[in-house]
């Protein structure tokens, strides 16, 4: 095991006193004290109640009054994509085309002649609008702009991940050279209708690539051959994610979109390498086309045995479950597969999804073979029904994300099934709650109120946009959007509620309910200090909550108290 970096202090006894301790208990106590041992939480309360006392020689943290909560768990982090910018040359902050060249022609004279140049998006993130360039006048540079700045070197320049901004198209643009390497010519044909290659008026490629799709294409066929992330870059980006979610509080991670093998790769080297601050649970996303030929079936027996049930790994790294998504855009998902084993900014496979019959068949013998599956959009609540049907999923703790409205009878099917529903509020009540509001009733948008009424486990996840919890413990309280317009008012839930949500049960969600979720003795010492009370401050501080210390398995991941 390689231990030349170590990243954390070491597990070690500590006491931290005079806080608000937020324990989550089934009581929901306050505490004034919590008594670390090891990895493990020894007592909590008030000091002078405990039976053993300790001792003299144990670090004392004074908490001078702040809130501690447990670590929270992001039902849908993407915790590997937050760091992934900054394994690129930036163009953040490059307000025209000139900017471009500007700073290219820096890049370039730090990179040997002949090679690569893969920049970052242009714009500035998370979001990088205004779309769909992010610059000035939304002219991107051609390759001649490109040429200028970097006459010796290939040079890409990536689109972004679409998501970030939800609006199509994407662009992104390449040199003379890059377009030479990668063999394109006046007569090479776009490889599908959404991804297009932009040509001059004599039928030239100008270098400039647009997408109408949010998951991009052009990156994983036409400029396959410029590099993707490494290795290296994946794993020193799983570490900048790790530190950013550590920050807002977040200890652990439920994947449930799926992680790709590269990204797997990338945990295990940090695991090994005892530097993980976050503990995560990952839903495999596989490459069906490329493992298997015929049945996507018959890769069950092989990998129910790592698969099924807890999965493989321990309370800091387990691979559990399958991802599973219906096929309804089976050209470009093929498209972006065939990069294998690269995924972009993606980190899961776009050839995990199956066309519907196949899916159905795949459900029918996960469900069999006791395999958690995971998947998003309410259109697999019919295939999750079916698969039910020949074998009960309802103890398998079954997972959908990303439900932007769900009405009555959805909710009555979540319920029988014993579903677990990871929300993402970001998008659906804060960024598009009002196009929401106009096409469904308003208690169906995120119903949440009524999903906690009707005993559904519900985890919101950040989706990495942007990566706290906090505006999502915010969102389900305020049901706020972005416009200020409140969304549904009767399903505001309370301020302890909502925190339960991403402590108790996203504790259970990852299958850690008895052993984190908490602060009781015995327990996992994940507990985070809090800049401000979220059961007290001023509701719309909630958002902005930072973490001032943070512990994980009783190892002192970072502080500044």
């Amino acid at each position: 095991m390689h231990h030349s970096m170590p990243h954390f202090g070491a597990t070690q006894s500590r006491l931290l006193y005079n806080g608000s301790i937020i324990t989550c208990d089934d009581q929901s106590s306050i505490a004034s004290a919590v008594w670390i041992e090891g990895e493990r939480i020894r007592a909590v309360g008030a000091p002078h109640t405990w039976p053993e006392q300790p001792g003299p020689d144990i670090p004392r943290l004074d908490l001078r009054g702040h809130a501690v909560v447990p670590g929270l768990t992001d039902g849908h982090a993407h915790i590997d994509r937050e760091g992934l910018l900054a394994q690129l040359p930036s163009l953040s902050g490059a307000a025209c085309v000139a900017d471009i060249v500007d700073r290219l022609r820096e890049v370039a004279r730090h990179t040997p002649p002949g090679h690569w140049i893969v920049t970052g998006p242009p714009g500035i993130g998370p979001e990088y609008m205004p779309g769909p360039s992010g610059l000035a006048g939304g002219q991107m540079p051609d390759r001649h702009d490109l040429d200028r700045a970097c006459p010796d070197h290939p040079v890409y320049i990536r689109p972004i991940w679409g998501y970030w901004r939800n609006q199509i198209p994407l662009v992104s643009c390449a040199n003379t050279q890059a377009l030479r390497r990668a063999g394109i010519t006046a007569h090479t044909p776009d490889p599908s209708p959404e991804a297009r290659i932009l040509r001059d008026a004599a039928g030239e490629p100008t270098g400039v690539f647009e997408e109408h799709t949010l998951v991009p294409v052009i990156e994983h066929t036409l400029m396959r051959c410029a590099p993707g992330f490494t290795a290296h870059q994946r794993t020193a980006a799983l570490r900048i994610g790790m530190e950013t979610y550590n920050r807002y509080g977040t200890t652990a991670v439920f994947e449930g979109h799926g992680v790709a093998t590269e990204v797997i790769n990338a945990w295990q080297t940090l695991h090994e390498q005892q530097a993980l601050s976050v503990r995560a649970t990952l839903a495999f996303s596989p490459n069906w086309g490329l493992q298997v030929s015929g049945d996507a079936r018959q890769l069950l027996s092989e990998w129910g045995r790592w698969l099924a049930r807890r999965g493989w790994g321990d309370h800091w790294l387990r691979v559990q479950g399958l991802y599973a998504e219906i096929d309804t855009d089976p050209l470009n998902n093929q498209l972006r597969a065939g990069n294998h084993p690269c995924t972009g900014w993606a980190g899961f496979q776009a050839g995990a999804a199956l066309p519907r019959e196949a899916l159905a068949a795949l459900l029918i013998e996960a469900a069999a073979s006791g395999v958690r599956i995971a998947g998003i959009w309410p259109t697999l609540l019919p295939l999750f029904e079916e698969a039910n049907r020949h074998h009960p999923i309802h103890d398998l703790r079954w997972t959908l994300g990303h439900q932007p409205a769900l009405d009555r009878n959805q909710i009555a099917q979540i319920c029988d099934l014993g579903l677990a529903l990871t929300t993402h509020t970001n998008r659906h009540i804060y960024k598009d709650g009002d196009r929401l509001a106009a096409k469904y009733p308003e208690d169906d948008v995120v119903p949440m109120r009524t999903l906690i009424d009707r005993g559904v486990r519900v985890v919101p996840g950040s989706d990495n946009l942007p990566p706290s919890l906090f505006g999502p413990i915010w969102h389900v309280c305020a049901r706020q959007s972005r416009s200020g317009r409140i969304i549904g008012p009767d399903q505001r839930i309370s301020r302890m509620e909502a925190l339960r949500l991403n402590t108790r049960n996203g504790a259970w969600l990852t299958g850690d309910e008895s052993v984190r979720g908490h602060i009781a003795p015995g327990m996992l010492a994940d507990l985070v200090v809090l800049d401000a009370n979220p059961l007290e401050c001023p509701l719309e501080r909630l958002p902005g909550i930072r973490a001032r210390c943070v512990i994980v398995g009783g190892r002192l991941i970072h502080s500044d108290l």
